[in-house]
């Protein structure tokens, strides 16, 4: 993978940790962090990228259907982009996921 593509999804993943801080719901009355801005919780920050990467590969799914069809106004081009952009979130998901995995194996394999 190259270092432009490795930058662009961190810069989606900065985005959507963005979002998730900015779309969180406020926690409930807590007097011990009154005033503090709730951290994000880890399963929506992992739900919101595996939606995203959802979206991702439906849209390129459609633009191929479309294309296929004789669509006018989709352009071969913009649907390999979009296919390349699928194809890179998915790996990026895949990763993550594999070293989830391997940190959840990493703890159920440390002595008590």
């Amino acid at each position: 993978m190259s270092n432009l593509a490795i930058d662009q999804v961190l810069a989606q993943i900065r985005t959507l940790s963005s979002q998730a801080g900015a779309n969180l719901k406020p926690a409930q009355a807590d007097p011990v962090h009154a005033g503090a801005t709730p951290a994000p919780q880890f399963a929506d920050l992992l739900k919101q990228g595996i939606d995203s990467v959802n979206r991702t590969q439906q849209k390129a799914s459609a633009l191929t259907d479309a294309w296929e069809r004789g669509t006018a106004g989709v352009d071969l081009a913009q649907v390999m982009i979009e296919s390349q952009k699928a194809s890179v979130s998915f790996r990026a998901l895949t990763e993550v996921r594999n070293r989830l995995v391997s940190a959840y194996q990493d703890i159920m394999n440390m002595p008590i």
